[in-house]
């Protein structure tokens, strides 16, 4: 049985995604221990609501640490929605016209979506990366989104003998970066936890690589 952590930083949404890992079979603690979080099989950094907001709730309890910590271990960490955008430089959401600073795991920026109905609500298809470990079994599957910014380039690319990540796309208005798949880091802009049994088999994809 898969030990996994919730970090509990403030962030709305935890319980659901408690309660969707529980259904892999995974024993899953919602906490703000760090060693708990350093600790388990897999960390997941869940988000809702505003970037600057997260990161600060995500500073509080020294999160910034505990996820450098763990990938620098190469132990699997799994960010969701606003989740995600935090590992990023930063985002120009409510930012008036400057930059608030993420948590850096990636190169680039979180911004807003050029689409003209925002938010970006309900079911979309996703571009899967060949060869994909995330999305095995549900390549065809649509997810569910609810944002209005997200990454719309993607640059980091490692060259050998490290393996170039696996970035996968979805669309609306223009092309954002819908998941990606890098080491020990993999992160969904979508929320598994809400997109039914594709959603399921997502997240229980992600545990079989805890072991």
């Amino acid at each position: 049985m898969a030990d996994i952590v919730v970090l509990d930083y403030g962030s709305g949404n935890v319980r659901s995604v408690q309660r969707a890992l529980q259904n892999t079979g995974s024993s899953v603690e919602v906490t703000i221990d760090p060693d708990r979080a350093l600790q388990a099989d897999g960390l997941v950094v869940p988000g809702v609501g505003a970037f600057a907001a997260c990161v600060a709730g995500i500073e509080n309890v020294n999160g910034a640490r505990i996820i450098g910590q763990r990938l620098a271990g190469g132990r699997p960490v799994l960010g969701i929605c606003v989740g995600m955008q935090v590992l990023f430089e930063g985002s120009t959401e409510h930012a008036s016209g400057a930059v608030h600073q993420g948590l850096g795991e990636w190169p680039g920026v979180v911004d807003q979506l050029t689409a003209p109905v925002l938010p970006h609500m309900g079911w979309n298809n996703v571009r899967v990366a060949h060869g994909s470990d995330m999305f095995a079994g549900v390549e065809d599957e649509r997810f569910y989104f609810v944002h209005s910014f997200a990454a719309r380039t993607w640059t980091l690319h490692p060259e050998e003998p490290f393996p170039a990540p696996k970035v996968s796309w979805a669309n609306h208005g223009d092309d954002f970066v819908a998941a990606v798949e890098n080491g020990p880091l993999w992160a969904t802009q979508f929320h598994p936890e809400k997109s039914g049994d594709a959603g399921l088999q997502l997240l229980a994809n992600w545990v079989k690589t805890l072991g």
